[in-house]
């Protein structure tokens, strides 16, 4: 029975440049899966090729296997490689992906099909024959040996200048999954910089948080999910007191001009160093909000502004914060 590949390995074989013809992605790691698809996605094809040799599926959206097999198998253009990423292919029916059973005997060296499915059914013929090839990467949860250097590599890669016992003293308290050590890590850079960070100001954290809930709040509400957009809000509501509605309609409205900002500095082609300058956001941001902006057409952000205003003089009027906010969340 052929290993499950490491993600490490996946590295490995991108640094080379020779990636597997196929990979199947899986795991509870996904913020560690979406690191590596991200390394893979800015690294395998040339930027300037990459519109012309980058196929992104949605198992969500009724995907066409044949469109699949038809980006796998179309030769690259002005580059020597192709990427095909299925996303969710977990929720690709079982028929469908049957359709795809010949291209894992036979798949195109100048393409690299990567399947990610959160829980793949290995008795399905397909997940399991793709298993049976070596092509499967597990991407585990953090053990406990592996977190605290997992935490000091991170931080070092942020630009967080972290002791070893404040390492171990965020482990004890987050516990070992990398998306949420990452989440606190980044709001330690946003209230510390490059400041030294001891057990103390790990014990602090929680206290400046308010600025990268905004950012989660701005992500969720352009994402349109409207259950964590309002669970995100009334966390914040519920740990900030009564005083939170005018705070958070304060950030939530420079939340939205920087992402305007970001769209007009975006058009004009301003490089990203100098824009985290231009938008007053530490460097390791400057992604998020870009991805933000993406998300975004101008007109709505423009009625966003408007709204925040109205709910606003609401408040001065006296209405329930918790009803105006959950409102002009809807409402956006």
């Amino acid at each position: 029975m052929p290993v499950e590949i490491a993600p490490e390995t996946v590295l490995n074989h991108l640094h080379k440049g020779r990636l597997n013809p196929v990979y199947l992605f899986h795991g509870p790691d996904d913020f560690h899966l979406e690191k590596i698809l991200k390394q893979i996605r800015e690294t395998f094809i040339p930027e300037t090729a990459r519109d012309f040799n980058l196929s992104i599926f949605d198992g969500d959206s009724h995907v066409n296997p044949g469109d699949i097999l038809d980006a796998a198998r179309s030769l690259p253009f002005l580059s020597s490689n192709r990427l095909v990423i299925v996303r969710r292919a977990d929720h690709v029916p079982a028929t469908d992906l049957a359709v795809l059973l010949s291209y894992l005997e036979k798949p195109v060296d100048t393409s690299c099909l990567i399947l990610v499915a959160l829980k793949p059914d290995f008795r399905m013929k397909f997940f399991s024959r793709i298993k049976k090839l070596g092509y499967a990467v597990n991407f585990r949860e953090l053990t406990d040996r592996q977190a605290v250097p997992w935490i000091k590599a991170e931080a070092r890669e942020l630009g967080l200048n972290i002791k070893m016992e404040a390492c171990r003293h965020l482990h004890e308290i987050v516990g070992n999954r990398s998306r949420t050590l990452h989440t606190e890590l980044e709001k330690l850079y946003l209230r510390h910089g490059t400041k030294e960070i001891g057990v103390n100001e790990i014990k602090e954290l929680s206290i400046f948080s308010r600025m990268y809930t905004i950012f989660e709040l701005m992500d969720e509400i352009s994402q349109r999910r409207k259950a964590q957009s309002l669970s995100i809000l009334n966390r914040y509501l519920e740990e900030e007191g009564k005083d939170a509605a005018f705070g958070v309609m304060g950030m939530l409205t420079r939340q939205i001009r920087i992402i305007f900002q970001a769209k007009v500095f975006s058009s004009e082609r301003v490089p990203k160093s100098e824009m985290a300058k231009k938008l007053g956001v530490p460097g390791f941001l400057v992604n998020k909000v870009m991805e933000q902006a993406r998300r975004w057409q101008e007109k709505d952000l423009e009625k966003a502004l408007v709204l925040l205003y109205r709910a606003d003089g609401r408040l001065k009027l006296g209405a329930q914060a918790r009803l105006v906010l959950e409102n002009f969340v809807l409402s956006i």
